[in-house]
């Protein structure tokens, strides 16, 4: 169960029921099975044309390799790709290049060109990853089906597909075993053929993605249609997402927390093999070890929604660092197979659980404009750090002389593996609380406290639906709250909550301002603030626990409207945050009369709020208003309203978005 009350199952069939999302899954399916079998088949050419024995063994690591360059080299470009184009466009042409390449390597026959072939389609698939990764959040329904997703995406590329593709290799080689002429497929005819069905794979994906899933470009193109931006020059970009990192504590912590995770993890497949012979086990313990590495990442995969749900994703991200830092500690110190097993399943688990919160943060609170340069770091980064740990790692091991200790009765070999084990758990140790820092601020709190949180406490989230109607200092936000609340009230949904913004007339604000004497801007913010934190938790948490329907008048620009004029608008979207907690809005209504075309005349204060309210409320499904006749206004609400509550009730029965929500499916406007 997770925070919203919901099974692994329930969950995973609600996002499964959003049509696009659906079809993405299964072009997912078709080009990481094409991953998997061109790896083997391009690993089987290098090695029938090696000539030593020296050189076939090293046929399969040098096609890896060549495979995780790319990383380095071509993921940043695809992230400026992902925002500056169409996603779906660079996901098509992606997919027929590498088609085109797979084929040149099944035509051509030069003995180098399966390495350059295969470098070649590795770097055209940095280019596709991306943009397919920014996409996602946006084919979803809820900001919380984002952990789910990728979730599914990761089971899907590195569960099923890999056992989809030994299986159709396998096929494909089955030509010795059925006493077939060897002439029959030619030289390496099976391995051919197997290349072959990776490129009609990808060229099924690219037929998908431009004629099945129109959604992966819509959003983008409405939104640069309506901000009349072009987006910029590609070095602009750059130095655009280097000062979001920079500024950034959420995603600067992200990064630092990847580089010790994955230089971590790098560690640990880098010295498994030798690992393996310093407990005594020989080759059968490095392949436990190697199958308890996975059996920790899908433990981890699995569990971490359900962790999550107790802390912030922000908090979990370093916790899970941390875990598998001390995890590494234990593997170090093993003087057994057996506890070496289950704390090398540690450090799998947590790995896993770090992955997935890392691309659920990104696909969840990272702005879709730098989203996809965002997610080409983080992979870049996997590539690259994992990549330089597992080239590095033989070198460092190779310092150290083996030395053979007796601990209580058994002896235990201590080699390089043992100091390179403990530098990495360091390492993650001190990424994790550094990358915890980072993302958490002043709100951060003693690491331990927040563990036992997540291990012992209840899901803090609610179970009930929070609506939220904000709008810009004309908007007439306390009519159309009650008149909402009023509609679902007489519609039979259930119980209806109404919670009013604490507005200079609410009288116990009067009181708090004048028993205390308060007079100056800042002070009167922190006074309304103050009365709706009293509010949220007095009124609108026990409502969401008894499952009910809550409409909140300004949850976000409250604090803006009380006397914040000439106040930093960055320091009082903090302050509104902070009130609430992590209460966050399941639906979210924009009052923006003046959308359109701003009046150049408007109030500097009045034009400011409203560009923040647009970017506040991308996290959550939204609609827009822009029209200041109430009765319209009114019915696009309720149409609005009744198609998420609809798609809520019976997700199955709600796959395709009705008129008003055509462009909304993310929570998102396109005008953002």
């Amino acid at each position: 169960m997770t925070a919203d009350g919901s099974s692994l199952p329930h969950r995973v069939r609600r996002v499964l029921a959003i049509r696009p999302f659906r079809r993405l899954w299964g072009v997912t399916f078709l080009c990481s099975t094409a991953d998997w079998l061109a790896l083997l088949g391009v690993a089987d050419l290098v090695a029938n044309a090696a000539g030593s024995y020296t050189a076939k063994n090293f046929a399969f690591s040098g096609v890896v390799f060549s495979n995780l360059l790319p990383g380095l080299l071509f993921a940043p470009v695809g992230g400026l790709l992902a925002d500056r184009f169409d996603r779906r466009a660079v996901m098509v042409v992606g997919d027929v290049l590498r088609c085109c390449l797979l084929l040149s390597i099944v035509v051509v026959d030069v003995p180098w060109w399966p390495f350059a072939g295969s470098f070649l389609a590795s770097s055209v698939a940095m280019l596709w990853i991306p943009a397919k990764d920014a996409a996602v959040p946006n084919l979803l329904r809820r900001p919380d089906q984002v952990e789910t997703a990728n979730q599914l995406g990761l089971v899907m590329t590195y569960g099923i597909t890999v056992v989809a593709a030994g299986g159709l290799y396998a096929l494909t080689g089955v030509g010795p075993s059925l006493r077939l002429p060897d002439d029959l497929l030619g030289a390496n005819g099976s391995v051919k053929l197997a290349l072959a069905l990776a490129a009609v794979f990808y060229l099924g994906s690219a037929f998908t993605v431009a004629r099945r899933i129109p959604e992966l470009s819509e959003r983008v193109v409405a939104r640069r249609a309506a901000d009349g931006e072009p987006g910029g020059g590609f070095t602009a970009m750059v130095r655009d997402v280097g000062r979001f990192v920079r500024t950034t504590p959420l995603v600067r912590g992200l990064i630092i927390g990847a580089v010790g995770a994955f230089a971590a993890g790098g560690a640990v497949v880098g010295s498994a093999q030798s690992y393996a012979k310093s407990v005594l086990a020989g080759q059968a313990g490095f392949g436990l070890l190697f199958a308890a590495v996975f059996v920790g990442l899908s433990v981890g995969i699995v569990s971490a929604p359900k962790l999550a749900a107790r802390v912030s994703h922000e908090r979990f991200f370093g916790l899970a660092i941390v875990l598998a830092g001390f995890s590494l500690v234990l593997v170090a110190l093993s003087p057994h197979l057996f506890v070496s097993l289950v704390a090398v399943v540690l450090v799998g688990a947590s790995a896993g659980a770090t992955f997935l919160t890392g691309v659920t943060i990104i696909g969840s609170q990272v702005a879709d404009d730098v989203r996809g340069r965002v997610n080409a770091i983080y992979q870049a980064l996997l590539k690259v750090v994992l990549g330089g740990a597992l080239a590095l790692v033989p070198l460092l091991i190779g310092l150290t002389r083996q030395r053979t200790f007796t601990v209580f009765g058994h002896d235990v070999v201590v080699d390089g593996t043992r100091p390179v084990l403990l530098g990495a758990a360091v390492l993650a140790c001190g990424a994790g609380v550094l990358a915890y820092r980072q993302m958490n601020g002043r709100r951060a709190g003693r690491m331990f406290a927040v563990a036992r949180t997540a291990v012992r406490r209840r899901p803090v989230r609610a179970t009930g639906f929070v609506v939220t109607v904000e709008g810009s200092p004309s908007a007439d936000t306390a009519a159309h709250a009650a008149d909402l609340a009023d509609w679902l009230q007489r519609s039979g949904t259930g119980t209806v909550v109404l919670a009013a913004d604490p507005g200079w007339g609410d009288p116990r604000l009067q009181t708090l301002l004048s028993g205390a004497s308060v007079t100056t801007a800042r002070a009167r913010v922190l006074a309304a603030a103050a009365v709706r934190a009293d509010i949220v938790e007095r009124e609108v948490r026990p409502a969401l626990e008894s499952g009910a329907i809550v409409v909140i008048e300004r949850l976000i620009d409250s604090p803006l409207e009380q006397d914040g004029t000439g106040l930093d608008l960055e320091e009082l979207a903090g302050v509104a945050e902070w009130t609430v907690g992590r209460l966050r809005p399941d639906f979210t209504i924009l009052l923006d009369h003046g959308a359109d075309e701003p009046s150049p005349t408007a109030d500097a204060w009045d034009r400011r709020i409203r560009r923040l309210l647009r970017d506040l409320s991308t996290t959550a499904r939204c609609v827009v208003v822009e029209t200041a006749d109430h009765d319209a206004g009114r019915a696009q609400i309720r149409a609005a309203m009744a198609t998420a509550l609809a798609r809520i009730a019976t997700p199955e029965a709600a796959e395709e978005p009705g008129p008003v929500d055509r462009d909304r499916r993310t929570g998102t406007h396109p005008d953002f």
